[in-house]
Formats: C-alpha cells, structure tokens, sequence
C-alpha cells in the first residue's frame, strides 16, 4: 500500500472548519436542527420580553450559549476527523513496513 488514501477525511475536515468559521459568524447555515431550533426560540422569546417592555437578557444569554456549544460540537468533530486521518496514515505506514519486512526476508 503507497500513500494512505485521506482524501474523504480531508474533505470533511474542510468541510466542518468551513462549517466551524460560520459558527463564528453566527450563520444559521452552521448549526444543526436541535441549535436552529433553540436559536429561533430564543429569538422568538427574546422578541416577545422586549415587546412586553421586559429584559430580553435571558433569551440572548441563551442564544449565546446554543452558539457556544454549536462551535464547541464542531471543534470536537474536526479533532474526531484529525484523529481518524492520523489512524489511517499511521495503518498505511504499518501496512508498508510490514510488506517491505515480509519482502526482505525472502532466501536472498
């Protein structure tokens, strides 16, 4: 086996740092249905407090944290995705060596 083949690991990893850099913009197209859920509730909340002329703190503490937790989620899925390419180059690597040993212990 010659390189390990990470080019679908790489293009999720891509894929989730793009996803990673939205959440930091606060783009809705980043979070998942659970996180779009609780950011609109939180919207809708926050809009109904302020047009009760009440604090809307409350709601924005919890939009703020639902963001939070959407960037932490997707550093720990690139971190999983780092973890699954290293493990594929470190088993092509194993997997060269072992055919190099198995090759070189022939009766020449």
């Amino acid at each position: 086996m010659g390189t390990p083949d990470t080019n679908r690991i790489d293009r999720e990893i891509r894929a989730t740092q793009r996803k990673l850099e939205e959440a930091r913009r606060r783009e809705m197209s980043a979070l998942d249905g659970r996180e779009r859920r609780a950011i609109l509730a939180a919207a809708a909340s926050g809009s109904y407090e302020i047009a009760r002329h009440r604090s809307g703190a409350r709601s924005q503490e919890k939009a703020t944290a639902t963001w939070e937790s959407a960037q932490t989620r997707l550093r720990a899925e690139i971190n999983a995705l780092q973890v699954e390419r290293d493990e594929a180059v470190r088993r092509a690597a194993a997997d060269k060596a072992a055919k190099k040993a198995a090759k070189s212990s022939g009766w020449w």
